[in-house]
């Protein structure tokens, strides 16, 4: 007998069969406006390519397979049962499914295509919202890829694997499947972020340019993968001559490389994704760019992945606003809808700024990949640290900001929110965290002179347009002149630098009142310290109206 008590009303409906890509307006915009000069034909392609993909993100399907990634995390199998080691790692086929989508989809083939930072940034930002701890191999296959590229013959072997659109689960020589996955190792117990500390190390074999590892780490990132970049002290001191290293899982021949997997991490977060202690003991490796030149080697890796970072974050805010928005729109409260609330519409505004401001400068650094001149990559040199500083800062707040607008429904794990919001922090944890891109920041000022040019003729397209973003980049110069105490000011320094950026491109390229909050609240600082403080009269109305799953 139904309960006539339970009748549900004034609930949201369930969001799903919703379009993840041509319901995002900044998004598209973003995309149309950097695709604006290439070939119709190639507008076609991509807009299909993504359409498609959001379509994918926004089904119920990959929302169970999200789920149940999660609900079911990776389980470390250390020996068979006849007590071989084996050191496999077992996913769910949730997390199989999510994996070769985003393989198939070609989240992992960037560098060889036209526009292919710009479809690929898009691409992962979109499917990133079905689920975002698959993210981690994803964007270690891609990154490896300039890193590799130090090697010619490495390069023609690897990168052909790497960019596939084809998946392949298992351990087999690498040969033998027609797409792989890779997966690093840096940091390590008693270094973390201070790699030069390292202690595994590398012993020459006959054969150039092969080596064989003894060591460990600390942190490495999908552990499942068919090979691995690692830093090891090579040389014959074995100290000072850090270098980059290939680390295959399987030979060749068919035999499991030693790589002993101690242990998974039991992390906050990123639960459907394994990350591991390691152990090299007699590993076979091959050695990436010169010895004793590791860190410049690895260091292309390092900057597509924090690139990665961004996109992540950016990705997680857009669906923790598209789930309050939602929420927003079709519950009622005190005689109206949410959305209409004066109060809600304020704190929804709010978000939707920061998400927005995050989209745009994703899409503006992944073209800048695209163009790769030298300007662009002198303004690479600065934006991509101070917005991997500032964006995955900014990701945590935001998103449980969002979760309180769904009340005591977004704290329920059925929400969807509580993942989100402990997916929020490790963006701004891997790849070196907040002081980490603080002093790279620095050090980029200090040896570059050219990436500050580049950085300031960027803002600078938009000066005159709005006062507040003048005075802001005024400020700015003023603190880039003060060098006295800069490493303690260096956190100001590149939140300015990151909201001056943020703020040039909102003003150049989004609606007036999207500008209009950000430079009054962000850069004017009539702003509060909690979302929902924007200042009167704004058009809060259009901003919302804005974020908004279009169509």
């Amino acid at each position: 007998m139904a309960a006539t008590t339970h009748t549900v009303s004034n609930q949201a409906p369930p969001l799903v069969g919703y379009e993840v890509y041509l319901g995002d307006r900044a998004l598209t915009e973003g995309v149309e406006r950097h695709l604006a000069d290439a070939a119709p034909e190639l507008r076609d392609e991509v807009r299909e390519e993504l359409t498609a993909l959001g379509r994918a993100a926004g089904s119920a399907q990959a929302q169970r397979w999200g789920r149940e990634a999660n609900e079911n995390p990776p389980v470390l199998r250390t020996h068979d049962r006849y007590g071989n080691r084996i050191d496999e790692v077992e996913f769910h086929p949730a997390w199989h499914r999510l994996l070769g989508h985003a393989v198939g989809a070609g989240l992992t083939d960037a560098w060889g295509r036209p526009a292919g930072h710009l479809r690929r940034a898009a691409g992962f930002f979109l499917w990133s919202q079905a689920e975002s701890g698959h993210g981690c191999p994803v964007s270690m296959t891609h990154a490896a890829v300039p890193a590799l590229r130090a090697d010619p013959e490495l390069a023609a072997e690897w990168e052909p694997r790497l960019t596939s659109h084809v998946y392949e689960e298992g351990l087999r020589p690498a040969g033998e499947k027609a797409g792989v996955l890779f997966g690093m190792g840096m940091t390590e117990k008693q270094g973390g972020s201070d790699v030069r500390a390292n202690t595994t190390s590398a012993a020459p074999l006959d054969a150039s340019g092969e080596y064989v590892l003894t060591g460990h780490k600390w942190f490495c990132s999908a552990p499942m993968s068919d090979g691995f970049l690692v830093l090891a002290q090579a040389g014959p001191s074995g100290r000072n001559r850090l270098t980059c290293f290939l680390v295959p899982r399987v030979l060749p021949d068919g035999t499991r490389n030693a790589f002993a997997i101690q242990r998974l991490k039991d992390k906050l977060g990123n639960k459907s994704n394994a990350s591991g202690e390691i152990e090299f003991s007699g590993t076979w490796a091959r050695r990436v760019g010169e010895e004793g030149r590791g860190v410049r080697t690895i260091i292309e890796m390092v900057a597509a992945t924090r690139l990665d970072c961004v996109i992540g974050s950016a990705s997680l805010m857009r669906q923790a606003l598209t789930q309050a928005v939602h929420h927003a729109e079709h519950r009622s409260a005190f005689g109206a809808p949410l959305i209409d609330q004066p109060l809600m519409r304020n704190v929804l505004a709010d978000l939707a700024l920061e998400s927005e401001a995050a989209t745009v400068l994703t899409l503006r650094l992944a073209a800048a990949y695209d163009a790769g001149t030298d300007q662009e990559r002198a303004f690479l040199r600065l934006a991509v640290p101070a917005a991997k500083y500032w964006v995955t800062k900014r990701c945590t707040p935001m998103v449980a900001e969002a979760l309180e607008c769904l009340g005591g429904n977004g704290y329920v794990e059925e929400s969807g929110l509580p993942r989100l919001l402990r997916e929020s922090p490790v963006n701004s944890i891997w790849e070196g965290s907040g002081n980490v891109q603080s002093l790279d920041v620095l050090r980029a000022l200090q040896r570059e002179p050219q990436a500050l040019n580049a950085f300031l003729q960027e803002v600078g397209l938009a000066r005159g347009a709005d006062h507040r973003l003048d005075a802001a980049i005024k400020n700015l110069l003023t603190e880039l002149a003060d060098l006295d105490g800069i490493e303690a000011r260096a956190r100001r320094v590149v939140e300015r630098m990151a909201l001056v950026l943020q703020g040039s491109l909102l003003v150049r390229w989004t609606p007036p009142e999207v500008a209009d909050a950000f430079c009054a609240s962000r850069l004017g600082g009539d702003w509060g310290a909690a979302f929902g403080t924007l200042p009167h009269g704004l058009d809060l109305a259009g901003v919302v109206a804005r974020a908004r799953i279009a169509g």
